[in-house]
């Protein structure tokens, strides 16, 4: 696992959504990424120490835009304007890559984002590969994740990690504090009215939340929602704001530990 030089600012900072992305462009409608599933793509960043926003893609047989792109490339552009100038992260900002969890290239980077887990299914020749990438250092962040999901994911994360359990986090846990301190999830805003609270679940190393953390997944949020349209006006400011500064622990967690 190859991370990324980067050198952390600590500070306190407020994410101002309006005057970082005042000059973003929008890419790309919720429906979805429109090409065929393959296992690479030409446009993916050729890895040179700076930080990659990794996408990961999974087949699916709809007609409509894959649901793995949703939310796609704008979400994680500002994402990455927003992680990039309120730290030191030394990252490629406008440049992101999608790969599928057979690519041997996941190793170069150490974060890994998959979304609407409820449609994806985990190749046989993908179990060894994903289990090798997260026990080498790699770190899974789920997210875009209804509560009607939750059965599908677990049942493809079991044949990866069968010995582990899924563990509900507290505020208390140092994800939620690596960057910004977040102690209360009241915070949290809702996409899509999802069907209940929003929750955090982790797989530990060993079944112990004080060991290392492999998987978050974001239970009934929707994170990169926020991202994508956060230049828009349709939802609050206040609310991108801490949709913002979960992903940017989550991801600095990643990165860092």
């Amino acid at each position: 696992m190859r991370l990324p030089r980067i050198r952390i600012r600590w500070t306190a900072a407020v994410v101002v959504i309006v005057a970082l992305l005042a000059a973003a462009v929008p890419f790309a409608q919720r429906g979805g990424f429109q090409q065929p599933f393959r296992d690479s793509y030409s446009g993916n960043v050729r890895y040179d120490g700076k930080f990659v926003f990794v996408r990961m893609s999974y087949p699916f047989g709809g007609r409509r835009g894959a649901p793995w792109a949703h939310d796609y490339p704008d979400g994680e552009v500002h994402f990455m304007r927003i992680l990039s100038t309120i730290s030191n992260v030394a990252a490629h900002v406008e440049e992101t890559s999608i790969m599928s969890f057979g690519d041997p290239e996941l190793f170069k980077f150490p974060v890994a984002y998959l979304v609407e887990p409820g449609y994806w299914e985990l190749r046989t020749d993908e179990v060894k590969p994903l289990r090798d990438y997260l026990l080498k250092g790699g770190f899974l962040i789920v997210d875009d994740f209804p509560n009607w999901s939750w059965q599908n994911f677990e049942l493809q994360m079991s044949k990866v990690f069968p010995e582990l359990r899924w563990i509900e986090l507290t505020p208390e846990h140092k994800i939620f504090h690596t960057f910004f301190e977040i102690n209360s999830f009241d915070i949290i805003p809702q996409a899509y009215n999802l069907g209940g609270r929003p929750a955090f679940l982790a797989l530990f190393d060993g079944n112990d939340p004080n060991k290392r953390m492999y998987v978050i997944a974001n239970y009934q949020n929707d994170l990169s929602e926020f991202w994508e349209f956060s230049e828009t006006g349709r939802y609050i400011v206040d609310e991108s704001n801490e949709a913002y500064k979960i992903g940017v622990n989550q991801f600095i967690y990643g990165i860092t530990r």
